[in-house]
């Protein structure tokens, strides 16, 4: 038929809160993030699976930004496919609207949960309890929608996943100017294309682009005051960014010398231009002067 054959399970939402829009998915698959996860801010999320049908992604999305819904683009989809019956899809779209739907040729167990603002869908699964262990941990996790949707995936792997195995999982979050430098929507896009146990990579990942690529939280910032700007003072000394006497004041030179350091460790999406820092990057610099110590020569 000329489509690969996605046996996995998928969580497909959107964050209440704040519109964000997701797709999360785990499978023995390789690469699966490279086919089933499809979102666009404002717009909707989509999961295509099973016999996957990659033109649901693009297709389902243009159908949403059209202002058509979940359930409708789910439809018109299907009924426009001849091999509806081998396909598996999920949508949410801008309002929180969700659809899902799984054709009677998927391999067992398969079908769908679908919520308030979230669709789990899977195949090939050890039973039907793992989207419905799925469904029950995202509306119970707390934290944004990334955190709550590898949650869900967790859950379905405890309560047995893809029973072939696993091989890959995929994160996927899309918010209006979420992307690095604030230019794309691709506000979260993690892979893990070939791993013993992708969910477990996807969450180190995760605690990665928490650190490096997601702005600070407001009570994440603490204020530089003398102590702490002399103490930055020998510390970018140290590191070989700073040059100038200890004045115990965050004046413009050592500014230019933390941003100077920061964007070789690219640091900079949580540095801020007032005089403030944040507690994370204050203890990696911390860190990073005592490892700079133990590598010198006693």
């Amino acid at each position: 038929m000329g489509s690969p054959l996605i046996a996995t399970f998928s969580i497909v939402a959107r964050d209440p809160a704040n519109g964000d829009l997701g797709v999360a998915v785990q499978s023995k698959f390789l690469a699966v993030g490279s086919v089933v996860p499809w979102a666009r801010a404002h717009v909707g999320a989509i999961a295509t699976q099973s016999l996957a049908n990659l033109s649901y992604g693009p297709d389902g999305l243009a159908l949403l930004e059209q202002g058509v819904t979940a359930a409708d683009v789910v439809r018109q989809l299907i009924e426009a496919d001849p091999q509806r019956e081998h396909r598996q899809v999920g949508i949410v779209d801008r309002e929180g609207r969700a659809a899902a739907y799984t054709g009677s040729a998927c391999h067992p167990w398969a079908g769908q949960i679908v919520g308030e603002g979230f669709c789990c869908q899977g195949n090939i699964l050890a039973n039907e309890s793992v989207i419905a262990k799925m469904a029950e941990t995202f509306c119970a996790a707390e934290g944004e929608l990334a955190e709550r949707m590898l949650a869900a995936l967790e859950a379905g792997q405890t309560a047995g996943g893809d029973r072939r195995g696993r091989q890959s999982a995929s994160l996927y979050v899309v918010r209006e100017g979420g992307a690095y430098g604030g230019v794309l929507d691709r506000y979260i896009d993690l892979r893990v294309d070939d791993h013993p146990d992708p969910i477990k990579e996807l969450t180190r990942l995760l605690q990665l682009h928490r650190f490096y690529l997601t702005r600070p939280a407001a009570e994440d910032l603490i204020p530089i005051d003398k102590a702490l700007a002399g103490e930055l003072q020998d510390t970018l000394r140290e590191l070989g960014y700073y040059s100038g006497p200890n004045t115990n004041s965050y004046d413009e030179v050592t500014r230019e010398a933390l941003f100077a350091y920061g964007g070789i460790e690219n640091l900079e999406e949580r540095l801020v231009e007032d005089a403030r820092i944040d507690k994370q990057v204050l203890d990696f610099i911390r860190r990073k002067r005592e490892e700079a110590k133990n590598r010198k020569p006693k």
